[in-house]
């Protein structure tokens, strides 16, 4: 016999309605399984304690409530950041393969001959979570006390001043060259091997300015060891909102950021990126996860696949015409 709904009792087809409503995903992988069906990666190209990697820590233990599957970092520190963006580039597009990354995925293109990667063949943006701004920071002994007075003393007695950056590349020293290049002053470059001993270099006068994000400055400006000079963006930040944008202070065209972005690799399914799409932008507006990217000091962008498309083309550009003016180059 044949047993059609009619043959069952109201109460019971609307409960097996409901039941088969509450298991169904809003993605699968195509293959007709539920998506995520087992653990996923998020490669961080650095090592583990930077800010990218802790930002992507916040997010797998959200990420794994949310998606009921364990989502955990893999860190693939090296060549700046190139060894674990070129294994992002080729992880299998299946959807169990994320990339968490800072500017380099839009520098490194312009700065190294082979990056091993093509930011914009190889991946999908999927959203810029969270950026940071730079800074330019002095001891308190020096002359200046921002953008305007900094750029007037390095014209008064050129060759006499300098920055220290966190590295040759990143986004601290290209800011440096921006400054250098559209202001048209003479101000050396000293690379360090990172944002601490820039700031230990700062704390002890062994140079005239430093530049690097705004988080591991900032605790220095606060307990006033170190000034900060100008925040490099279109708005102070939240975490030091005593200090004074270079706009502010008369000095245009010289912000700049370092932003944590994610992205899958080109070819995962589009319901499985939108799927991650908005569970990233639920998260991004959690109390807690707000609270630990203010003190990380990093401002929530959260943006949409479009916008944060539309960033990576721009900054790969600004950064390349940065890079190419001040013939810097890492083989």
């Amino acid at each position: 016999m044949i047993i059609s709904p009619k043959h069952f009792p109201v109460g019971l087809l609307l409960a097996l309605t409901l039941a088969a409503g509450a298991h169904a995903q809003p993605a699968s992988t195509g293959s007709g399984q539920a998506y995520p069906v087992r653990p996923i990666r998020v490669i961080v190209p650095f090592a583990p304690g930077g800010p990218t990697d802790i930002i992507g820590r916040v997010m797998a233990a959200k990420l794994t409530e949310a998606l009921g599957q364990q989502v955990v970092i893999d860190n693939r520190g090296g060549a700046g950041g190139n060894i674990g963006m070129a294994m992002a580039a080729r992880a299998a597009n299946d959807g169990y393969t994320f990339l968490l990354v800072s500017s380099s995925l839009m520098v490194n293109p312009s700065l190294y001959a082979k990056p091993g990667f093509d930011p914009i063949k190889d991946f999908i943006p999927i959203t810029c979570v969270a950026a940071s701004s730079n800074i330019i920071t002095a001891h308190p002994s020096q002359p200046f006390r921002n953008a305007k007075e900094l750029v007037a003393a390095v014209k008064a007695s050129p060759g006499k001043y300098n920055y220290a950056s966190p590295g040759a590349g990143t986004t601290p020293h290209l800011s440096g060259e921006l400054m250098r290049l559209s202001l048209g002053i003479d101000i050396a470059h000293i690379p360090y091997t990172g944002a601490g001993p820039v700031v230990g270099a700062v704390l002890a006068n062994q140079v005239t300015t430093g530049i690097t994000a705004v988080p591991p400055a900032a605790p220095h400006i606060k307990a006033g060891s170190m000034r900060g000079i100008a925040v490099l963006a279109p708005k102070r930040s939240a975490n030091i909102p005593d200090v004074p944008t270079a706009t502010e202070s008369g000095v245009n065209g010289i912000d700049s950021d370092t932003k944590q972005g994610f992205l899958a690799p080109a070819g995962t399914p589009k319901e499985v990126v939108d799927r991650m799409h908005r569970e990233v932008m639920k998260l991004m507006q959690l109390p807690d996860v707000k609270d630990r990217m203010a003190t990380l000091g990093f401002d929530i962008v959260a943006d949409s696949q479009a916008a944060f498309a539309q960033t990576v083309r721009e900054e790969i550009a600004k950064w390349g015409k940065a890079i190419r003016e001040a013939k810097i180059r890492v083989e």
